[in-house]
Formats: structure tokens, sequence, C-alpha cells
């Protein structure tokens, strides 16, 4: 058997056990299936935490959700433009104490591991192999991307929840192309709930023997990721910023986000280190910009009637 019968459960495609379970010969879902004359008994031996510490995936967000909305961040670029690396950075900054101040102090992961994956390869360890960049983020038949858990405490005691999706850019490709493309279900997702959105420029490409066409997909991608943003925050973030790209080539990035409705901030990151430079210091404040962000809130329109029931404010349709 390689399929769970849980309705919610979606352990032949290598994600995370709905029920919480790290082993699936413990789940008694798989076991019920699997071999019909086993009885479903839940121990305490065998039932684990409602999360396995891995990314989470769309049916997992209900539990995040419970204590209220987090705010989800989508990384919208090309392919090896950088995007696994921020969120590995990210996390590898946080672990050093290095990321946020006072004003948002860590708090907790429900996906340390899915975090330990990102980030393992660029940390350095004993032996010959240095550190590296993270691996591809492969493209398989998931509808939703993997999304990585942080919560922060603030001054005040709340918690502020971030959710970071880790997604492939040959889905960002074909959504730029076709919006529609059956391809790109998990790019209209991240379109869909990205509460911020991370618009990735690639220096290396934009620089590289093929920087026109770099330069095409990167219009393409900017004017869809704009129109499905509907003015929530979106910033231009430079990748690969120890490389070189010509002023006209930033002005034509520039311009390709220049007609969002709201003004568009830019940061510069990079993993290579540069003289008189802290290579963090990017990253951290692309971090903290991301924290600082709120969702937008609900106005009701004013009403001239005293005593006017506000559930009819909105007139009759």
């Amino acid at each position: 058997m390689d399929k769970c019968p849980h309705h919610n459960c979606f352990a032949d495609d290598n994600t995370t056990c709905t029920l919480g379970h790290l082993r699936l010969d413990l789940c008694p879902e798989w076991k019920r299936v699997s071999n019909p004359a086993v009885a479903i008994t839940t121990t305490a031996d065998a039932m684990l935490l409602p999360w396995t510490g891995l990314a989470m995936g769309e049916s997992d967000l209900n539990f995040v959700n419970g204590r209220g909305k987090p705010i989800t961040v989508g990384v919208v670029g090309p392919e090896s433009a950088g995007k696994t690396t921020i969120l590995g950075s990210f996390y590898l900054l946080l672990g050093r104490g290095a990321l946020t101040n006072e004003a948002h102090a860590f708090s907790n992961s429900y996906t340390l591991t899915g975090w330990e994956a990102v980030a393992t390869s660029m940390r350095w360890k004993p032996g010959p192999q240095p550190p590296r960049f993270p691996p591809h983020t492969p493209s398989s038949r998931a509808r939703a991307p993997g999304m990585l858990h942080l919560a922060f405490r603030r001054e005040n005691g709340s918690l502020r929840d971030l959710l970071l999706a880790d997604a492939p850019g040959e889905w960002f490709r074909k959504w730029a192309i076709n919006q529609d493309a059956p391809e790109a279900e998990g790019a209209r997702w991240i379109a869909r709930h990205a509460d911020v959105t991370l618009l990735i420029a690639d220096r290396q490409a934009l620089s590289g023997p093929k920087m026109g066409t770099a330069r095409n997909d990167f219009q393409l991608l900017a004017q869809r990721a704009i129109a499905n943003a509907r003015g929530r925050p979106l910033a231009l973030v430079w990748t690969k910023g120890d490389l070189e790209v010509t002023p006209a080539m930033e002005a034509q990035i520039r311009r390709a986000v220049a007609f969002a409705p709201t003004p568009v901030p830019e940061f510069t990151v990079s993993v290579a280190s540069q003289e008189g430079v802290d290579t963090a210091d990017g990253f951290r404040r692309l971090f903290n910009w991301i924290l600082s962000t709120k969702r937008p809130g609900v106005e009701l329109p004013a009403t001239k009637a005293s005593g006017h029931d506000p559930l009819f404010r909105f007139g009759r349709r």
C-alpha cells in the first residue's frame, strides 16, 4: 500500500502524517488498511504531537490558525534565484541571535525539522565539505508549497506567527506565462494567500550571458505578482548582491515594479563576504520589514443616522 486512507493525509506524497506520527507503521489508519486484522487503537506511546517538525502542508495550517491568522510570506522568483537561500539565512541568523531585536523575541517554531532541512547545507561542518547553497526545491505533484513556521513574542506579550512559503521557481515561471496553467497551482496558492510578497531579482542572471531573457522573465513575473498582490505589501529583493548589474538593467527592473499601487521598498542580500560590509545586515533589514508589516483592517463606512444598526451600513443589494 502506498496511500493513507485518511482523507486529510498525503503520506504517499512524502509529506507529514496528519495524525502526527513520525513512523507510518505506528499510525492506526495506515495499519488498518495494510493489515485489516489490526484493530484501530491509539495508545500514548504511538500518538505523538499534532505536528512532526517538517514543513507544513495546506491541511496542517488549521493547527497554526487556531490562535490567530499568521502572516504568510510568499517568496516569488525564478529558478536558482536564491529563494531558499534567503529562508536558510533567516534561520541561521535567528539561531545566532543576529536577526531580531527585543521588540520581537523568538518564541517557537512547529517546523524546526523543515528549517534544518533547508539550512543544514549552509553550515560549517567538520570535514572537507564546505558550506554550500541549499538543494534545489523540487517541483512535485503537491498543490501547495511547504510552509515554514516561526513565532515571535512582542513587547506587549502577544505572539506573532509567520508562515514562509518554500516553493520551486518552475511554478512561478509557468504562472507568469499562463496564470491558469495546471502546473502553476502552487504559485496561485501563494498569490491568493500571501500577506507579504518578496519579489526576487537575481543579479547573477541579470548580469550573465542570458541577461535579456532574465529581464523579460522578471518583467512578466513582476506584472503577474503585482496584479495579484492587490495592494498587499510587496518588496523588491535583489539577491547575490555582491555581483554588479549595469545601471540600465537596474533601471529596467525598477521600472517593472513602478506601477504597483503602493511604494515598493528595495532590499539587497548576499551570502558572499564583502570587505567592509556586514553580510547579515541585508537579511536583518528585510526580516524586520516583514515583521513590521500589518494586515489591513476593516473600515466600516460612516453613517449619519444615530442609532442605526451597523449591520445595514453597507446597504441593500
